[in-house]
């Protein structure tokens, strides 16, 4: 009865686990969270909306900063481009 009581223990969190992390990071990028992204947010706006970047660049010129995130999910790119860590442009391939 114990072993049996931890074998399904176990795959309840297993389950929950696996719920937990595709809630989290499979469905973030959609095209009503893109839209969310406006001009003039901050990283951490974009990021509480987005999760993570993918990828990210950073180029330090003197006078400007620029910060390039990519977000990829399948077959779909977002692309969010910051100047002195505001949102200053995005490119999405997701369709409606």
């Amino acid at each position: 009865m114990t072993a049996m009581f931890r074998t399904a223990s176990r795959l309840i969190l297993v389950l929950m686990l696996v719920f937990v992390l595709d809630s989290c990071i499979g469905k973030r990028i959609t095209k009503a969270n893109v839209d969310q992204v406006t001009e003039g947010m901050s990283k951490k706006q974009v990021e509480s909306i987005l999760g993570q970047p993918t990828s990210s660049k950073t180029e330090d010129p003197t006078i400007i900063r620029q910060t390039t995130y990519v977000y990829r999910q399948g077959k779909d790119t977002v692309t969010i481009v910051f100047k002195d860590d505001k949102v200053q442009s995005k490119d999405s391939t997701i369709s409606d």
